[in-house]
This record gives C-alpha cells, structure tokens and sequence, in this order.
C-alpha cells in the first residue's frame, strides 16, 4: 500500500508538469500517470484517454495493469485527490502502449529523473548542486543562492523538529510557517505573496538577500526554541513558533531604524534576475 504523506514534488518535461512521488519503504519514484499520458497524447481529455487505455490493459490481461498504484496527489484545483501513479519501470512499460512521436525523447528523460532521487540519497550534495545549477540559470546571482541553498537546510532542519514534536505535515506545518512568517515580517504568507505580486510562486525563491536572512534566522531560531523547550502538539508549537520569528523581527526593525525604511520588498524574482543580468552587462561594458 502506498502512502503519499510526504515527499512530493512536480518535475518539468518541456514545461510541461508532471508530479511524482518518492517513496522512502521502496527507494522508487511513483509518477502520475494521467499527466505523462497528457504529454504523450497532447489531449484535451487526458483522463478519458487513460481510463480507456488502462480498461483494454485489463481486458487483455497486461502485467503492467497489475503494477499500477493509487496516492493522493494535489490536483490543479489544489486539493489532494487519489491518481493512478506508476514507478519508473512500469511507466517505461506502458509509454509503449501509447502511439506518439514523445514517446523516446519521453523515455530518456523518465530514466533520469526517475533514478535521481536513489543518487542524491547516496550523495546529498548532488541535490544541492543541481539546485544551485537551476537557480545560476534563472540569473540568480551566487550570493543569493548560497543564501537560498541554506534557507534549504535550515528549513529541513525545522520540518524535521516539528515531526518529533508531534505537529502534522501539510495544513499545520503551513499554519506554523504562517505564523513565523507573520511575526518576523508584518505579512501573513498570502498577505507577503500578493505584496509581490505572486500567485503559485515559492515565496522564497523571490525574497531578496536581506528578506532571505531573516526568514533563515527566524526559522533556525524556532528550531533551537523548539529543541530547548520541546512542545508538543500544535497549540505549544504556534508559541515557539512566534517566539522564533520574534527574534527575526528584533533584527528587521533595528536594521530598517538603520536605513531608514522597511526591508521587505515588493521586488518578485524576474525583478531580481533582470537586476542582476543587468548588473553583469554593466561590468562587461
């Protein structure tokens, strides 16, 4: 039995999505099969597509049929819905049942990211240097990305104290992020996104350097807290949590008394890359 409590993440094939899986028990990636047959068919209908396709499996008494999964997984609508997911051999299998110029180029690129999570698990900075590799190219600069890369860290190191703490991943974790977020920067979470003019956006992946740091210090102060005070349940932690983020606003009110006006910005991340791009220009000339 599968179970989707955490680990998710999306994956891009030509900008297109595709979500996935990761299973800690079998060490394997559970793709969701409705979006690759959508790339390979290119149909409006996907799904009708593919609850055709997987009855004629059946019918013909195809192993592939019999290795399909079933987790929740979050649908465009944003709610977890149950989809039919395959590991990365069987979805290899059954992109053969489908007739399509994508299917080889589809193929290729399956058998590398499906086995990338077994060797960033052997080497964890595999991880970190792809990351790095993917923000250098959206024209972060290098010193932002150090800084994002630790905010990576840092936070794992949070998520991973709110686990032992009894706090549940997903809607509490998001509730005691808010809080931290709320307290250090003035904005709840939606409140900081729409101030950015983001929508489905990684709040952080478009926080400036200075806006990176704090919410780095709030978050690794609500780890220590945490560690020292050791609350449990949800209601205990929301208090650690403002604690936390309350160390991060002594820092941002002194450094705004310093220069003047407030640090956080409304600057979203294709401002900060055309900053940047232009600051190289510049140095070229």
């Amino acid at each position: 039995m599968l179970k989707a409590k955490k680990n998710n993440s999306i994956v891009l094939f030509r900008d297109k999505k595709v979500r996935r899986h990761w299973d800690d028990d079998q060490e394997l990636w559970y793709f969701s099969i409705v979006d690759v047959i959508e790339i390979l068919t290119e149909s409006p209908r996907p799904r009708k597509y593919w609850h055709a396709l997987k009855t004629k499996l059946r019918e013909e008494g195809s192993e592939v049929s019999q290795e399909l999964g079933r987790l929740k997984l979050k649908s465009q609508d944003g709610k977890m819905r149950m989809t039919d997911v395959a590991d990365t051999e069987t979805l290899l299998r059954l992109i053969q049942s489908v007739p399509s110029k994508k299917a080889e180029p589809l193929k290729l690129w399956l058998a590398k990211v499906g086995y990338q999570r077994i060797e960033e698990t052997e080497d964890p900075e595999l991880a970190f240097d792809r990351a790095m590799r993917t923000y250098f190219k959206k024209g972060y600069s290098k010193e932002w990305i150090n800084q994002r890369l630790k905010t990576i860290e840092v936070r794992k190191e949070l998520t991973d104290q709110w686990q032992e703490r009894g706090v549940t991943e997903g809607l509490e974790f998001a509730i005691l992020t808010d809080e931290i977020t709320k307290t250090w920067s003035g904005k709840s979470t939606k409140a900081y996104k729409k101030f950015k003019g983001l929508k489905k956006q990684n709040l952080r992946d478009n926080m400036t350097n200075l806006e990176l740091i704090l919410n780095t210090l709030a978050e690794a102060s609500t780890t220590v807290i945490s560690k020292k005070q050791k609350p449990k349940g949800l209601a205990q932690n929301k208090k650690v949590a403002r604690k936390g983020g309350g160390v991060a606003k002594k820092a941002r009110v002194e450094v705004e008394k310093q220069v003047g006006e407030s640090i956080i910005s409304s600057k979203s991340a294709k401002e900060l890359q055309s900053s940047n791009l232009k600051k190289l220009a510049n140095r070229r000339v």
